[in-house]
């Protein structure tokens, strides 16, 4: 069989594309609410237990699908995933209750929780320790790009069919997505178009400690218990409130703050994601650059964090200004800003423990992540109608820099890594 150069890189866009489609899925709520809440009658307090359900779902789901992933493998666990998402999605079209979408909501939540778990875990199987961090942010891209595409398609479905006829074609791509992937992905071991000499140079840039034998099975104990799992899940628990704030309530703020249109909301929605994409690959190439100069790999995952956490404090400044399209701008800063430390946060799963636990921890920490903001969402869901956007821009504000100072207090980079956090503090 032909071999393929750089297949690595094939990988990685197609766990990419994948991303796309998911974040797809889960923005379409976001872009339409605004006429789903008119047309519904639904109010904004209902609206954020929708919300709140999936990012529930999505909380517990991922750990488990993590595990799931662990187990099953790659290909077979994340078509499956595919399915039932997509699936969840379409029938967002049958119901027009808020428990209706809540329920769908609820499916969606638990299996796109394979998303980051299954990307972290290509880029640690499929790229040397060196690469790890652009791959990381090539397939992380998807994230923001599937959400920047998101408000022309769904607000060009509404206003040309309706809102249900939304959630129809995006549910559609989800199944179309499972059946590329289930086609096309391989593992390492079993692609048959990867070249001996990629093969070689995947396995000679990987960390020998990392590596695991057949009978090696994950434990979720042995994770809980390691300090560097608590700085990734700590600092993911205070910058996703973030990322929930831009996905399911910025298109509110657009119309109600802003007094944007559906139009407007479709020409200026899609810039915080837009600069999001521009993170995620910034993320990787600025830790490359301070690894290049003699900084661990480690501590220059760290230093990458910082800087977007510096970054992100510009978005407090969103509560006070009064032109609209500088608050786009520094929402869109504000966007750029998380996904830089994001990818760095969820990468750090690769780069500190073995190969067969990478899903599970990425998935006990996005469970972190999601837990922030759940509580976020279900405060501003409570109180924006009492106290409006601004003092929740200003919370975001201080979130990450709080985060990044956990990281560096709780971060360790062992060449052997301890199953025990008390062993580790000694």
């Amino acid at each position: 069989m032909k071999t393929i150069k750089h297949f690595r890189w094939y990988m990685i866009l197609l766990v990419c594309v994948i991303t796309i489609v998911n974040y797809l899925d889960r923005t379409a709520l976001g872009i339409a609410a605004p006429t789903i809440l008119d047309a519904t009658g639904i109010s904004k307090e209902q609206y954020s237990w929708v919300v709140s359900t999936f990012q529930l779902a999505y909380t517990i789901g991922q750990p488990i699908i993590g595990f799931f992933i662990d187990t099953i493998g790659l290909r077979l666990g994340f078509a499956i995933c595919a399915i039932i998402w997509g699936l969840a999605t379409m029938g967002h079209a049958l119901t027009g209750t808020w428990q209706g979408l809540a329920f769908m909501r609820g499916i969606m939540g638990f299996s796109e929780a394979s998303a980051i778990p299954v990307g972290i875990k290509t880029a640690s199987i499929w790229f040397p320790a060196k690469e790890r961090g652009i791959a990381a942010g090539i397939f992380n891209m998807g994230t923001s790009f599937g959400a920047m595409l998101a408000p022309p398609l769904i607000a060009w479905c509404i206003l040309f069919q309706g809102w249900q006829f939304a959630f129809v074609v995006s549910g559609s791509l989800a199944l179309i997505a499972a059946i590329i992937w289930f086609i096309f992905y391989r593992d390492p071991n079993d692609a048959k178009k990867l070249t001996a000499e990629e093969r070689e140079y995947i396995e000679a840039g990987k960390e020998d400690h990392l590596e695991i034998n057949n009978k090696e099975k994950v434990s979720f104990m042995s994770i809980i218990t390691q300090r560097n799992f608590w700085g990734i899940g700590i600092a993911r628990f205070l910058a996703d409130p973030a990322w929930g704030t831009i996905n399911f309530w910025v298109p509110i703020f657009f119309v109600e703050t802003l007094h944007f249109s559906l139009k407007e909301i479709a020409m200026f929605v899609w810039l915080p994601f837009l600069m999001a994409d521009l993170g995620c690959l910034a993320s990787g190439f600025v830790a490359k650059f301070f690894n290049d100069r003699g900084f661990s790999l480690i501590n220059s995952r760290l230093i990458t964090f910082t800087i977007g956490a510096i970054l992100m404090m510009t978005i407090g400044f969103v509560s006070i200004v009064e032109d609209p399209y500088l608050a786009v701008f520094l929402i869109s800063l504000g966007g750029f800003s998380h996904q830089l430390l994001s990818t760095v946060a969820s990468t750090l799963g690769g780069d500190l423990f073995k190969k067969n636990q990478v899903a599970t921890v990425v998935g006990m920490a996005g469970a972190c992540a999601w837990s922030g903001q759940l509580s976020f969402n279900l405060f501003i869901g409570a109180f924006v109608g009492l106290i409006g956007f601004g003092p929740f821009f200003i919370a975001l504000a201080f979130f990450d820099v709080i985060g990044a100072i956990i990281l560096w207090i709780f971060i360790r980079e062992n060449k052997t890594q301890p199953t025990n956090f008390q062993l580790e503090t000694n």
